[in-house]
Order: C-alpha cells, then sequence, then structure tokens
C-alpha cells in the first residue's frame, strides 16, 4: 500500500493577473508547497502535477502553449515527477492518472490545488469512486467567488461549502499543519 500526492491545476492564470484570477492563491500554493516538499522528502517517486490545457478557447484561461497554463513556480515539478495533462476538471477523466497510480500500488492519495469547487472536487469524487482512500488539504486549495442569478457567494463561503460537502462522505479534510506533524 502507498500513498500519493496529486497537485492539481496550480497554474499561472488563477493567480494576480491570470485570466481566471483566484481569492488567496498565494496562500494555498504555498502551502500546496509545504506538502510538496514532505512528500519529496518522505515519498518523492508518488508525486503527481496535474496540468489543464484547455481544449476549446471558448474556456478563456489555460489556453495551449500560454504562460497562464504553465504550472506556477511555487510547485514546479521536478524531472522525475509524473506530469498529466487533462482537459477536464476530473483529473481521471481520459488520462493516464489511475494507471499510473495502479502501476505504483497506491491506494491512498493527498489532494491539494485549484479551484476547490470544479477540479478539486471532481477529482476527489472520483477518486473515492475509484476506490481510492483521500484527504484533501483545503488550506491548500483555493476557489473564486461564484454568483448565480443575483446571488453573489463569496469565495470563501464557496470554499468551506465545497470542503464540508467532500468531509460528508468523500475524503479526511485536514489543515496542512495537521498533514504535516
Amino acid at each position: 500500500m502507498s500513498t500519493a500526492l496529486i497537485i492539481v491545476d496550480i497554474q499561472n492564470d488563477y493567480f494576480p493577473n491570470g485570466k481566471m484570477e483566484l481569492s488567496n492563491p498565494e496562500k494555498a500554493a504555498a502551502n500546496a508547497a509545504k506538502v510538496l516538499e514532505w512528500f519529496r522528502q518522505n515519498n518523492k517517486d508518488n508525486i503527481f502535477h496535474i496540468q489543464h490545457i484547455a481544449s476549446s478557447p471558448e474556456l478563456g484561461f489555460f489556453l495551449p502553449n500560454t504562460e497562464g497554463a504553465e504550472l506556477h513556480e511555487t510547485v514546479l515539478p521536478l524531472e522525475h515527477e509524473n506530469i498529466i495533462v487533462k482537459n477536464f476538471p476530473n483529473s481521471f477523466l481520459k488520462t493516464d492518472l489511475e494507471s499510473k497510480l495502479r502501476e505504483k500500488d497506491v491506494t491512498k492519495i493527498v489532494v491539494v490545488g485549484m479551484m476547490t469547487h470544479m477540479c478539486i472536487d471532481a477529482t476527489v469524487r472520483a477518486a473515492v469512486d475509484l476506490g481510492f482512500e483521500t484527504t484533501l488539504i483545503e488550506d491548500a486549495c483555493a476557489t473564486r467567488e461564484l454568483s448565480y442569478q443575483d446571488k453573489v457567494v463569496p469565495a470563501e463561503q464557496v470554499h468551506f461549502a465545497f470542503v464540508s460537502a467532500l468531509k460528508s462522505m468523500y475524503a479526511n479534510v485536514i489543515s496542512t499543519e495537521d498533514f504535516l506533524k
């Protein structure tokens, strides 16, 4: 039994001046970098960087061959670390992530990244459906404000609503500090 780190979409377009700026991406990325460093020291063979590349320009961000689609400097992969390119919110959909995890006998995953309400939610739910015991490090994730009709939901409420839903049946949800203990 083995544990892997999945770093989802910590890419330049989510940071200030990017095409899909999130709320407090720097804090989430800094926490993700701490978790990444822990894995590099304790489990270096099971690190997976997920990079979303837009399959259509209508998405408006993560466009192919742009600086915005590049992985952010806080979590840049080392040469031996895995990079999985995806085109959908779910990191497992039409990628080889699951097969690579199975090849390494991974049964547990730790998830960090962006956006809580979209790619983190989709990836965590899919991981559990595929039988992986999943831990979500909530303060190593970031999201943005959402709206529907005339209702605006602040980013912090979006984040905690999704984290709470995932904690109820899908994932062990903890902080970076608790993980590093």
